[in-house]
């Protein structure tokens, strides 16, 4: 047994996480551009959608990768977005589902405390911090991740953007410590207890994914709101919930921050640097599945960069899924449009058909982890 209980996890979820046949288009025979859906994870606008809504025609014309739910639209400052009970919750993940011909990835941020979409006011249990949980045992912790994981499992949500393994570096942090989402300051008790976290979620047929990669810990800057540089504040301690976790198998998906790390790349954000997701991430760490970005409509990434530009230079990192939130700006045809700008790159010689290969190939074994009752191409 692995100190964290993974070996046993692993053996067990083999029945329960079963995985599917190959799927019905090799990755060398499948289009480019559907493959290039795949590599998008989008928000979108309503809480049930009609049948022109854009994220169906996504969906269904460009073979979309997955959806972000939120419970609150920021760019028009209302509360309204795309929850508002879970049996409502429930009717549009399903409609969703039923015009994919991949199963999405339907994802939320349920990290407990005060990150979490789903809430009491609307019909949903409550969920702690990640700063309470780390107070406790990890039994305990691992106890909330199943609680979450079958909330989520019930409401046809399968992805959580969850758990934080960002280190308590700096308690007045306004993205990371004063919102409670680190479990500690002590990054071997982070691990355990994302450790824990994950094996819950998992033991519910949901997805975890570690977050924010390399750290975001010590950043004193939000980078939803601008550029964070944690070059003077980071340390290689940051990286130590990473280096316990990836061995284990943890987590199917790690999300990037956009944080910048001259130690690594001075002249790049870590979802932009090759340096960091290839050569720190990939080959120094191991770690061999999705890489998710976070949010490329965050001001980080969005005032210092053109989309296509920041695009492309995500993909080349290392990148194989982007997450356009839809919320701090809102754009109906950010799907095609990225689309077109990945498949111009691949006509053009900039990026190569393996290079998109690969990432279809990450996405779909972790998406295979989820379906056992039809195929993973319909």
């Amino acid at each position: 047994m692995t100190p964290f209980g993974f070996g046993n996890l692993i053996l067990s979820g083999l029945v329960f996480l079963v995985l599917l046949p190959a799927p019905v288009l090799a990755a060398d025979q499948a289009p480019v551009r559907e493959m290039i859906g795949q590599m998008l994870l989008v928000g979108f606008r309503g809480t049930s959608v009609g049948s022109d809504a854009p994220i169906l025609r996504d969906i269904r014309e460009h073979n979309l990768g997955g959806v972000i739910l939120f419970d609150r639209d920021v760019q028009l400052q209302s509360s309204e977005r795309n929850i508002q009970s879970p049996e409502q919750v429930k009717a549009l993940t399903a409609s969703l589902q039923a015009n994919a011909r991949t199963p999405l990835f339907i994802a939320v941020d349920q990290e407990g405390g005060k990150v979490r979409r789903f809430r009491e006011d609307r019909g949903f249990a409550f969920s702690p911090s990640a700063k309470s949980m780390g107070l406790g045992a990890p039994a305990q912790t691992r106890l909330e991740g199943e609680r979450t994981g079958k909330l989520l499992a019930d409401l046809g949500v399968n992805l959580n953007f969850a758990p934080v393994v960002d280190v308590d570096v700096n308690p007045a942090s306004p993205a990371i410590g004063k919102l409670e989402r680190s479990f500690s300051s002590d990054p071997d008790l982070v691990a355990l207890h994302a450790g824990a976290f994950c094996q819950g979620l998992l033991s519910q047929g949901v997805l975890p994914c570690l977050k924010h990669f390399p750290g975001h810990g010590s950043a004193a800057v939000d980078s939803h709101l601008g550029l964070t540089d944690v070059s003077k504040t980071w340390t290689p301690a940051e990286l130590r919930p990473y280096e316990m976790l990836i061995p284990l198998g943890a987590s199917p998906l790690i999300m990037t921050g956009h944080l910048f790390l001259r130690q690594f790349d001075d002249v790049h954000p870590s979802t932009l640097s090759r340096a960091v997701l290839t050569g720190l991430l990939r080959q120094r760490l191991g770690f061999g599945g999705v890489i998710v970005s976070d949010d490329m409509q965050m001001r980080a990434i969005a005032d210092h960069y053109g989309q296509a530009e920041a695009i492309l230079l995500a993909v080349e990192a290392g990148v194989d899924m982007l997450v356009f939130g839809n919320n701090l700006d809102y754009d109906p045809d950010i799907v095609p449009k990225a689309v077109n700008i990945l498949a111009k790159a691949v006509q053009e010689g900039r990026l190569s058909r393996e290079r998109i290969e690969a990432s279809h190939e990450r996405i779909l074994a972790a998406k295979q982890r989820l379906y056992t009752r039809f195929a993973l191409v319909r």
